[in-house]
């Protein structure tokens, strides 16, 4: 049985990749066409954003949205995948670490950032991942990327002999890298550090509490044959701002017409027609509303195409865009 469009949203167990997640998901979908939002490494738990069937379309605008991590990061060592499952590579005793002085540290790693990424990652270098160059002897020189921690918060710290184990809170931008944080981080202390443990707790407005396991997933299906999803609507809801239409606005838009701009600037906008469907999504480009993606149902691109009239300007209290 082929699955209606919509998310599910998944707590992805330890030692899984996200690829292997989404391949149990096509299997207890019943459709190959399955992705997700946001790679998580192997060792990481919790939220993955997976989309099915239209609702695939969704996902590389949900991984436009701040993330939340919980994790555990060690500091006195260093590992040339700057976390757990990598080789120690150096160990620089952390007994002199102080709490003032991991807090200034902290401290200096939040806010707007230039992050170079991992050598051991999913990043793309001529056409081949920056992990498998990194295997073969090959690792690149990686560009920093502009990130933004909005909160790094240290909750615990704990002593194992040399060591210095510190858990961590980080609320950040999409493409941070929670490794690398940690990696800079003990660089910053002169000790080394890597991250021995990390949980994604949130994804945009996806919380931990909503996920399920894939043993979850997995007797959902069996007896309903299928898994329940969050429906294209309701998805799109919870992480756009909104915008009614009207049903000659939903058909002139989902045969690729533009609307009056919505007044929220390039940021992605829900917009639903009259009925509560999703019809696309907005964003405002030259001072008219285009979509970035149509999920228009059929019954909504049917009968006489109206055109637009032109907008003067942004639009105002009655372009009925609301927050998520």
């Amino acid at each position: 049985m082929t699955a209606p469009g919509g998310l599910v949203i998944v707590d992805k167990p330890a030692g899984w990749t996200s690829h292997d997640v989404v391949a149990r998901i096509r299997k207890l979908a019943g459709t190959k066409r399955v992705g997700h939002a946001g790679t998580l490494d192997p060792m990481a738990t919790g939220v993955l954003v997976v989309g099915v069937e239209k609702a695939t379309r969704l996902l590389g605008y949900l991984a436009l949205t701040e993330k939340e991590y919980t994790g555990t990061i060690r500091l006195g060592q260093t590992t040339d995948t700057d976390d757990a499952d990598g080789a120690v590579i150096e160990c620089v005793p952390a007994v002199k670490i102080g709490e003032d002085e991991l807090l200034r540290a902290v401290r200096a790693l939040t806010g707007e950032l230039s992050q170079v990424p991992p050598g051991v990652s999913a990043i793309k270098v001529g056409g081949r991942r920056s992990y498998q160059l990194a295997r073969a002897g090959q690792a690149p020189a990686l560009q920093p990327r502009a990130v933004t921690v909005s909160r790094f918060d240290v909750t615990a710290a704990r002593r194992d002999g040399d060591l210095l184990d510190a858990d961590v809170t980080v609320t950040c931008s999409s493409g941070t890298y929670i490794r690398a944080l940690a990696r800079d981080l003990g660089a910053a202390l002169g000790v080394g550090g890597h991250l021995t443990a990390l949980r994604r707790t949130r994804v945009g407005p996806y919380l931990v509490g909503q996920a399920r396991t894939l043993d979850q997933l997995a007797a959902e299906a069996g007896e309903a044959s299928g898994v329940e999803l969050t429906g294209l609507a309701e998805a799109a809801d919870a992480a756009f701002p909104r915008r009614e239409l009207s049903a000659d606005e939903a058909r002139l838009l989902s045969h690729g017409g533009k609307l009056s701009p919505t007044g929220v600037g390039p940021a992605p906008v829900a917009a639903f027609g009259p009925d509560g469907s999703l019809v696309a999504l907005l964003t405002d480009d030259g001072g008219r509303a285009r979509s970035l993606a149509v999920f228009a149902p059929e019954a909504v691109t049917t009968g006489p195409v109206k055109t637009a009239p032109a907008a003067a300007g942004p639009a105002g209290a009655d372009s009925a865009v609301a927050g998520p």
